[in-house]
């Protein structure tokens, strides 16, 4: 008898039918807004990731004596929020990501292997940021939006705005 290999989906695209299901049943939030703001919401924001590519390269840095300085510290910002934007949505692509932030301030790119044990439970941990995130944006523009949709009865086109 042969055994099945359990598919992994960890990151937020693959939560998005449950995503789309939680925050309209339990939260209440308009259909067209969940269907636009959360796909949208999982591809772009990447919150979590950028977080955890910061942190694992300045704590990487410490690791091996190299001291930040303040304008380091901003590069590494800013390499990790442009580059989760375009992480794909697969799990350990924060490695291959986080790699051209190790290079970005000048570290070796092996180094990454001193955070890659603990990856496979950090890559969860940065999921349920982003789905967070992104179920909070989606909430927020549905209340915003609240008035707006209220005059358009559910399963007509919304008429441009004027």
């Amino acid at each position: 008898m042969k055994k099945k290999k359990m598919e992994r989906k960890e990151r937020s695209s693959a939560t998005l039918p449950l995503s789309i299901k939680c925050a309209e049943e339990n939260n209440g939030v308009d259909p067209r807004v969940t269907r636009f703001v959360l796909p949208l919401g999982a591809t772009i924001n990447m919150d979590g990731t950028a977080l955890y590519e910061a942190v694992a390269a300045i704590y990487i840095s410490q690791c091996v004596g190299q001291d930040l300085s303040i304008g380091q510290v901003i590069l590494v910002s800013l390499t990790a929020t442009l580059a989760s934007i375009g992480a794909a949505g697969i799990p350990q692509a924060g490695i291959v990501t986080m790699i051209m932030v190790l290079i970005a301030i000048g570290l070796p790119s092996n180094l990454f292997i001193l955070i890659f044990p603990v990856d496979f439970f950090l890559d969860r941990i940065r999921t349920t940021v982003n789905v967070h995130g992104d179920a909070i944006g989606a909430a927020v523009v549905g209340k915003l939006c609240e008035g707006y949709l209220k005059k358009v009865p559910l399963g007509r086109p919304l008429p441009l705005l004027d």
